[in-house]
């Protein structure tokens, strides 16, 4: 569970190299693009880790946002467990960026008891596919410190913390984030996101 006691920081985060990798899954799982319903998974998912007040206002985001541009409904990918049940969910969206465009890994969640299977990085990883397919680089994140461990997986893919660039409509605060990590993380972890960083 994260732990929203850790103050909120606009964290940026920007992978502008990636190259296509093989997804690789825990026996028995799959991904699958949007199907008709699971706009009802993910408001669970949501609502559990806390980011919306219900499970009803969660869904009715969902469909206000996501299920009225249908030519995206493929790239809002769901994990299943081996009984076809949603565990985790991710979305290859767009964003702007001042007057124009841009990719944003959006919304990464995985159910609590299926995390530490690298269901997480699955579902980065494919989405990440689709932005390589579409030629979508470079592509943003907006994270915040609660969410140190998804912070780390992203490095690992490639992504790089901003120090000063952002998109939408979000203050970049990385001077603060990196305070919040700094107590958070361990020394090593904390230098590997100071290495991590850039201009």
């Amino acid at each position: 569970m994260l732990d929203r006691t850790i103050p909120f920081c606009n964290t940026i985060m920007k992978c502008s190299d990636y190259e296509y990798r093989n997804v690789e899954l825990p026996d028995g799982f799959s991904i699958i693009s949007y199907q008709s319903g699971h706009e009802k998974e993910w408001a669970k998912l949501e609502y559990a880790i806390g980011d919306f007040d219900s499970v009803t206002e969660a869904e009715r985001y969902f469909v206000k946002t996501y299920l009225q541009i249908p030519e995206l409904l493929p790239n809002i990918l769901f994990a299943l467990s081996k009984d076809g049940d949603v565990v985790g969910s991710c979305i290859a969206w767009q964003d702007m960026r001042g007057i124009n465009s841009v990719s944003s890994l959006h919304w990464l969640v995985v159910d609590d008891l299926h995390q530490k299977k690298g269901l997480g990085r699955a579902l980065c990883t494919a989405v990440m596919n689709i932005y390589v397919k579409h030629k979508g680089l470079p592509v943003y994140i907006h994270t915040q410190p609660w969410s140190w461990k998804a912070i780390l997986l992203y490095l690992s893919l490639g992504f790089r913390l901003q120090k000063t660039d952002t998109f939408s409509h979000y203050e970049n605060e990385y001077d603060k984030a990196m305070a919040e990590l700094k107590k958070i993380v361990s020394n090593e972890q904390y230098e590997l996101l100071l290495q991590l960083s850039e201009d």
